[in-house]
């Protein structure tokens, strides 16, 4: 079975091809970096008109690359949410207008879901159960992963997502944006250990996140207690690297720690990441040693298969027409798909 995928859930636009789930033909991703960088984050406005620009041209590329024709599709999936709604609707409404005139099925992924299945892309064997986290930009969620149509919601971020943080603190030291890979190089300079910022565990025995007290408890510790600028002057470079290394290690703390307690709960030997912040070092180095440590398989998603791709969704849509979901032209665009909903 061959499925083009089609992903533009924020600032992304990305095409594949893949057949059966697991070969990937093709998987192209134009990325908008220079379309933001100068206004330090995503500009919705901006996002739909660059998906528009690029989307006609990467689906004929990769179907050339892929070496395969628009008879050879056997069906179009394409991310309906969550995200930014005029992103989506770009991607939703080139999906619809491709399965209309070629005449094949039309399946809605979740963008989340797919993060949290990636992994499985490059597997010669599905890893379920399993417990995902899916750390991203705009989502930190941990699911209990049963089959790709069964998937649970076990807690989630209640304020910033995990990679919001990346970049609020990549902010505050002037870094650039995006965040996530500089703070993560600074990192792996830096000493872990010099600053002791705050872990959120919050109440009791809780798999939900928060991360907005240590983005505030970074902001202080750079310009004073209650400031919000004129400190970064004081630190040198080598401090700034210790600070982020320190940051990354508050983040990883309660990450891994909050993943392992899930496993040991559910009682499942198997740990899969998905989304940007996969990509991050000290995250994957933590969690291959905790995991080898407790005796569970650790599947991590190639580098490629961490930020926003189509591989995943055609992957995940793969695998939900083979249990027989599709979705009609009715399909729409959703920017907050209800967590708990088993499709997208």
């Amino acid at each position: 079975m061959t499925i083009l995928g089609i992903e533009t859930s924020c600032d992304e636009t990305a095409v594949a091809v893949v057949r059966d789930g697991r070969h990937v033909l093709s998987n192209l991703i134009a990325t908008q970096f220079d379309v933001h960088a100068k206004y330090g984050g995503v500009v919705p406005e901006l996002a739909s008109r660059a998906h528009l620009e690029k989307l006609d041209g990467l689906v004929e590329e990769a179907l050339a690359q892929a070496r395969c024709t628009a008879e050879r599709v056997d069906a179009i999936a394409v991310t309906r949410g969550p995200g930014l709604i005029g992103s989506l609707l770009i991607g939703v409404t080139a999906a619809k207008t491709l399965a209309w005139s070629w005449g094949k099925p039309l399946i809605g992924v979740n963008h989340v879901h797919a993060h949290a299945m990636s992994a499985a892309i490059e597997l010669d064997a599905d890893p379920w159960p399993a417990v995902a986290l899916v750390v991203s930009g705009g989502h930190t969620s941990l699911y209990q992963v049963r089959d790709y149509h069964d998937i649970v919601l076990l807690g989630r971020t209640v304020d910033d997502a995990v990679g919001e943080a990346f970049d609020k603190v990549a902010s505050i030291l002037d870094l650039g944006y995006p965040g996530g890979a500089v703070v993560d190089r600074r990192a792996q300079r830096g000493n872990p250990t010099m600053v002791r910022f705050p872990r959120a565990m919050l109440r009791g025995d809780s798999l939900d996140f928060s991360f907005s007290g240590l983005k505030t408890a970074v902001l202080y510790h750079i310009h004073g207690p209650g400031k919000t600028s004129g400190g970064l002057h004081r630190w040198t470079e080598d401090e700034i690297d210790d600070i982020c290394a320190s940051f990354c290690a508050a983040v990883v703390d309660v990450l891994v720690d909050k993943t392992m307690a899930a496993a040991d709960r559910l009682g499942v030997d198997t740990v899969v990441v998905g989304g940007g912040v996969a990509a991050n070092s000290m995250l994957r180095a933590r969690l291959a040693e905790r995991c080898a440590s407790a005796g569970l398989r650790l599947y991590l998603p190639s580098m490629v298969y961490c930020t926003d791709n189509a591989a995943m969704v055609a992957a995940l849509g793969c695998r939900l027409m083979s249990l027989g979901y599709s979705d009609g032209l009715e399909l729409s665009a959703s920017a907050s798909l209800p967590p708990k909903a088993v499709r997208g």
